[in-house]
C-alpha cells in the first residue's frame, strides 16, 4: 500500500469553508427528521422537530397560593384595626390550604397569620382583602394553546415539567444522528485486557461517544480493527451503511500503516487531509457513501479538539441547533431587582442586546412560575451580603444561553398577540438560532420599554379618542417621534369573549354594569383597556360601576381562559383568544396592531428576517386559521418619523 502524504495544511476556516460546502453540495447533511417520544425525564435534551403548544391550563382551576381562609372579597371592605370585622365560617370564609381549589363564589384568600382571632365557626380580621388576592387563578403560568417551547428547542429538566403541566405528554424529537466511531491500531486492547508491553488501552472511542451524547447523538462502538486496509475499508463501508457520521479514530497521519486518507479516497472523496491546528493537525475531512467522514488522530487531546472543531457543529447542523459557547457577561439592569439580605440569590432573566448594550430584565420569582424557567437566557447571582441590583447597575449574567443567540434574539415588549407566537415559531423556523422573545407589558408599556432602550419592537394598539388614528399620536406625544417607525402586524377584531351561546345576552358597553355581570380586564396600559375606558367615557359610565374592573390579566388568552373557567362572564379581548378556547364572540371594532420599531433596527439584518417571516404566505396562512385576522397590510412600513 503506498503512503500517504498529507495532501496540504489547510487553515481552519478553509477546511470548515471546504468540508460544509462539500456536504451541502452532495446533500450529505441536513436537519434530521423528527419521531415521536413520551414527555419524560428520556427527552431531556432532545430537539424539538416542531413548536410544542400547552393542551391544558396551568393551574387548570384557581388554587389558594396561602394557608389560611378563603373569602368573598365584598365582605371584608369594611375591616379596619378599629373595626374588626368577624366572618362566619362556611359562610363568608372557608378555612383552606396552600394549593386547595378557591371554593366557588369565593374571590380571595387571607393568610393565616392575618387572622386576629380564630374560633370554632369564626375568624376576625383588620384588613380588608383584595379581589383575588393569594390566588394563584387558572392559566396564571400557562394558558392553553400558548407556545410552551419552539421548534429547534433542546429540551431541559424545566421543559419536561412546563411540557406536563401544559398536558402534553408527546413531543415530536429530531432523531439523534448515529455517529460510528471506529478505533484502529495493532497496539490497541480493550480496557480490563491483561497488557503487555506495547498495548495500549483503547479509551478514545469512549472520550468521542461521550461526547457524541453531550452534543445530542447517538454513539456506536466499533470494535477495534486492526492495522489492515481490506479491515478498515470493510468496516467503514459498514459503518456508512447504517449510520449518519463516520468516525475513524488514528491512522491518520503520514506513517507506514496509516491507512485512513486512502480508505476514504477508495470509498468516497477526501476533503481535507491536514489542518493547521495543533494539536489535530492530521484530521481528515471526507465523505464517504454519501455520509460524512472525520478522521481524528490517535493522541486522545487531539482527537477531542478535532471533534470540537468538526464533529460539534456537524451534528449541530443535524440536530438544526447552533454551536452554544458557554460564557458569562457583564449587563446592565433595566430594573431594580430587590432580594433579601442574607442568601444568595440567583435571579433569572431575559437578556437582550439593544443597540449594542446587553441589558437584563428580571422574570417573575413566584415559586410556581414554571416558565420563568423555560424563558430564562441567564441568571444573575446576588450575593447575600447585598439587598438587590440597581436599575442601571452593571451586573455578571451566567448565561444559560450563548451570547449568539442572544444577539440573535428580537426582543419584544409590548402589548400581546398570538400572531407574535406564530412569528416566533416561524422565525425559529426559517433561521435556526434566531428567536423572538416576547413579554406582555401592553402598549403603553412597550413604548416606555423603547424610550428606555429596552426592547428592539414594541406592540402596540392605541386608539387616540380624538382623532381615532391608532398609535401614531401616543408616538408622537411621548417618544422622540423622528427615530421611530411603525410596521404593520395585523389588523384584528376586537370585541366581548362571552361563554358559548352568550347565556348573558351581552350585547354592548352599557351590559357591563348590569349586577348579574362579572367582567375580566387588561392591565393598565393595553391598549385594550384604552379602547375600554374611552368607550365607557362616551357612555358616562364611571369604571367603579363595573364588576371586575380590577380583576386584571396580561394577555388576551388570560382574558379567555377568565371566560372559558367561570371567574368572569365577559372580557374584551380579540377574536383569536376566543376562537381557542372555543368561547362566543361578539365584534366591537377592528383595530391596528402594529409592532413599534427604531429607525436603526428597521434597517438591520433580524428585523429584515423577522419581515421575510411575517409576509411569507406560510405565516399569513397560520395566523388566518386563528380567525379574527385582517393582513392585508402585514409587513408594511405604515408609518415613519423620519419623513411624516
Amino acid at each position: 500500500m503506498k503512503r500517504n502524504v498529507y495532501l496540504n495544511e489547510v487553515p481552519l476556516d478553509e477546511a470548515v469553508r471546504r468540508f460544509f460546502t462539500a456536504l451541502e453540495r452532495t446533500g450529505a447533511i441536513g436537519a434530521l427528521p423528527g419521531e415521536p417520544i413520551a414527555v419524560d425525564v428520556a427527552a431531556m435534551d432532545r430537539i424539538t422537530a416542531e413548536p410544542v403548544f400547552a393542551r391544558i391550563s396551568s393551574p387548570h382551576y384557581h388554587a389558594c397560593a396561602m394557608d389560611g381562609v378563603a373569602v368573598k372579597s365584598a365582605s371584608t371592605f369594611a375591616a379596619s384595626e378599629r373595626r374588626p370585622v368577624t366572618l362566619r365560617l362556611g359562610e363568608d370564609a372557608v378555612m383552606a390550604d396552600t394549593g386547595d381549589p378557591l371554593p366557588f363564589g369565593f374571590d380571595a384568600v387571607i393568610m393565616v397569620e392575618d387572622l386576629v382571632e380564630t374560633t370554632d365557626d369564626s375568624v376576625t380580621i383588620i384588613a380588608a382583602a383584595k379581589p383575588w388576592q393569594h390566588v394563584r387563578s387558572v392559566g396564571e403560568d400557562v394558558v392553553a394553546t400558548e407556545l410552551v417551547l419552539a421548534e429547534n428547542h433542546a429540551i431541559r429538566a424545566v421543559d419536561i415539567g412546563a411540557m406536563l403541566a401544559a398536558g402534553v405528554v408527546q413531543v415530536q424529537v429530531r432523531r439523534r444522528p448515529r455517529v460510528v466511531i471506529i478505533p484502529t491500531g495493532d497496539e490497541l486492547v480493550a480496557p480490563g485486557s491483561r497488557l503487555r508491553t506495547g498495548d495500549i488501552v483503547e479509551f478514545n472511542s469512549r472520550i468521542i461517544g461521550g461526547l457524541v451524547s453531550e452534543w445530542g447523538g447517538e454513539p456506536v462502538f466499533h470494535e477495534i480493527v486492526r492495522d489492515d486496509f481490506e479491515a478498515i475499508t470493510q468496516a467503514v463501508r459498514q459503518a456508512s451503511a447504517e449510520c449518519d457520521i463516520v468516525i475513524v479514530n488514528a491512522g491518520s497521519s503520514a506513517g507506514s500503516e496509516d491507512y485512513t486518507s486512502a480508505v476514504v479516497d477508495g470509498l468516497g472523496e477526501v476533503i481535507v487531509h491536514g489542518v493547521a491546528i495543533k494539536p489535530g493537525k492530521p484530521t481528515i475531512l471526507g465523505i464517504v457513501d454519501g455520509r460524512p467522514f472525520i478522521g481524528v488522530p490517535g493522541y486522545p487531546v487531539s482527537a477531542s479538539l478535532a471533534c470540537e472543531l468538526f464533529l460539534k457543529p456537524l451534528m449541530a447542523r443535524m440536530l438544526a441547533r447552533p454551536v452554544e459557547p458557554l460564557t458569562s457577561v457583564n449587563a446592565i439592569a433595566t430594573r431594580r431587582i430587590v432580594s433579601t439580605p442574607g442568601a444568595t440569590e440567583f435571579v433569572r432573566v431575559k437578556v437582550g442586546d439593544v443597540g449594542g448594550k446587553l441589558v437584563v430584565t428580571p422574570l417573575p420569582r413566584g415559586a410556581g412560575a414554571i416558565m420563568s424557567l423555560v424563558k430564562a437566557d441567564g441568571i444573575v447571582r446576588v450575593p447575600p451580603s447585598a439587598q438587590g441590583v440597581d436599575e442601571g447597575a452593571s451586573v455578571q449574567v451566567e448565561l444559560l444561553r450563548s451570547l449568539d443567540q442572544i444577539r440573535r434574539t428580537i426582543m419584544a415588549i409590548g402589548s400581546h398577540d398570538l400572531a407574535l407566537d406564530i412569528l416566533s415559531t416561524f422565525l425559529a423556523r426559517a433561521y435556526p438560532g434566531m428567536s423572538l422573545s416576547s413579554a406582555h407589558v401592553g402598549s403603553m408599556g412597550g413604548l416606555m420599554a423603547m424610550r428606555r432602550g429596552e426592547a428592539h419592537i414594541a406592540g402596540t394598539h392605541l386608539i387616540d379618542e380624538e382623532t381615532g388614528e391608532y398609535n401614531v399620536p401616543y408616538v408622537r406625544r411621548l417618544l422622540c417621534a423622528e427615530n421611530y417607525a411603525l410596521v404593520n402586524l395585523v389588523h384584528r377584531e376586537q370585541g366581548f369573549i362571552v361563554p358559548p351561546g352568550n347565556p348573558k345576552n351581552i350585547t354592548g358597553f352599557g351590559d357591563l354594569v348590569r349586577v348579574d355581570i362579572v367582567f375580566v380586564n387588561r392591565q393598565r396600559g393595553a391598549g385594550t383597556r384604552v379602547l375600554l375606558d374611552m368607550e365607557l367615557g362616551k357612555l358616562g359610565i364611571d369604571p367603579d360601576a363595573v364588576k371586575g374592573y380590577s380583576h386584571e390579566e396580561y394577555t388576551h388568552m388570560g382574558v379567555a381562559a377568565s371566560v372559558a373557567n367561570g371567574a368572569a362572564d365577559v372580557g374584551l379581548g380579540i377574536r383569536s383568544a376566543a376562537v381557542a378556547l372555543d368561547l362566543d364572540f361578539i365584534p366591537v371594532s377592528t383595530e391596528r396592531y402594529d409592532l413599534l420599531t427604531t429607525r436603526e433596527f428597521l434597517e438591520s439584518e433580524m428585523m429584515d428576517a423577522l419581515l421575510a417571516v411575517a409576509r411569507s404566505e406560510e405565516f399569513k396562512r397560520a395566523v388566518l386559521a386563528l380567525g379574527g385576522y385582517d393582513l392585508s397590510d402585514t409587513g408594511k412600513v405604515v408609518w415613519q418619523g423620519w419623513s411624516s
